[in-house]
């Protein structure tokens, strides 16, 4: 359900998203759980402290998010919190959404048909001109491209489509440019096209920021095509994403010579779709089922208590292998809300991790 923020509520939101140890999962279980992000925001020390939590958690201060929307406004862009109408609904529908997005450009493009194209940052010229002309023909069929902005393959899907349209979503802030190189191409597409990041808008990439960068390049689109991918590369993960929200995913085939289309020539073996044209992705679409925003949180409720005894229980059944958090609630023989809860005052105290796809880990 979508909701108009005031300015306050707008900045609680930011602050609850930027807390530590609040990832997607545990936000999206507070605003489930007490309904406004001030009311969560309030709860946090405690919940922390059940946990074991001893030292305070950290929650960004009122100046440290206004000082952020400050910056993202300099440069002309805007904060779409999750429970907007304007959020994309693709981004709306996955389970949980990112609870913030920044996106400096046409922002229109967002809530258009979009196909993600990815592939090897050190790719070859012949799949640098195949991902060029496949975002090209998808542009001039009505399809918003999406990529990554990384060198190779992604540069080269962002130049095709910038005529018709393109989204570059980044590990680091908006304006956070790599690689370097890119700082024309990043201009035009701030210009004709749009870029977006859950990052605060100056924020300088990291590695752990590029597997939820991923998950956006899938979420936001109804089919990902792989051009160039080795074995280990962060295009797998991203078809594998897409795979898990109920994407389409296509594969575009080449030589047992070239180690760069080994992982692609594997996800045909594993049942993508091969593609050889704008065509193989426009025909895979006609069967795509559309988005479908999750329901409430099947436990949510009003807050529970949870018997010291109970959750450290809990905190022994996890381990550093990802369960799904029904297999603790099996284990743990208690009721679901109680389990839930519980698992939500770990993460906060920074001893498990909630994941999306509802998996649990040690943390």
């Amino acid at each position: 359900m979508t909701r108009t923020l005031t300015d306050a509520a707008r900045r609680d939101w930011l602050r609850l998203a930027r807390t530590e140890n609040v990832g997607p999962v545990t936000f999206d279980q507070l605003i489930a759980r007490y309904g406004e992000a001030s009311l969560a925001l309030a709860a946090l020390p405690d919940l922390a402290r059940r946990g074991g939590r001893i030292s305070p958690l950290g929650v960004p201060t009122l100046d440290e998010v206004e000082h952020e929307l400050a910056e993202g406004a300099a440069l002309g862009a805007r904060l779409i919190c999750s429970c907007e109408a304007d959020f994309p609904q693709p981004l709306a529908a996955l389970d949980p959404p990112p609870p913030i997005l920044w996106a400096w450009g046409n922002l229109h493009l967002l809530q258009g048909s979009c196909v993600a194209v990815v592939g090897a940052r050190v790719a070859s010229a012949a799949g640098q001109r195949f991902a060029r002309g496949l975002a090209a023909d998808l542009g001039a069929a009505g399809q918003i491209i999406v990529s990554g902005m990384a060198r190779g393959v992604d540069g080269a899907a962002h130049e095709g489509a910038l005529p018709t349209g393109t989204i570059a979503v980044l590990g680091g802030g908006i304006a956070d440019i790599y690689p370097p190189e890119h700082r024309d191409l990043h201009a035009r597409i701030v210009e004709a096209g749009c870029v977006v990041s859950e990052s605060r808008p100056r924020q300088t990439a990291q590695a752990k920021d590029f597997p939820r960068r991923n998950r956006i390049i899938s979420g936001l689109s109804r089919a990902v095509v792989v051009v160039e991918a080795e074995i280990r590369s962060g295009s797998l993960i991203t078809a594998r994403l897409a795979a898990e929200q109920g994407r389409e995913v296509l594969a575009v085939p080449g030589s047992p010579l070239d180690p760069r289309a080994k992982g692609t020539n594997d996800l045909i073996r594993q049942g993508a779709a091969i593609c050889e044209g704008a065509e193989d992705v426009l025909r895979a679409l006609e069967g795509f089922g559309g988005f479908r925003e999750p329901g409430p949180e099947r436990y949510a409720g009003g807050p529970a208590e949870v018997p010291d005894a109970l959750r450290e229980q809990v905190a022994d059944l996890l381990s550093p292998t990802p369960v799904s958090r029904d297999e603790i609630v099996r284990a743990a023989k208690a009721p679901a809300p109680l389990v839930l809860a519980a698992l939500m005052e770990l993460a906060l105290a920074g001893r498990a991790e909630l994941l999306p796809g509802g998996m649990v880990s040690r943390a």
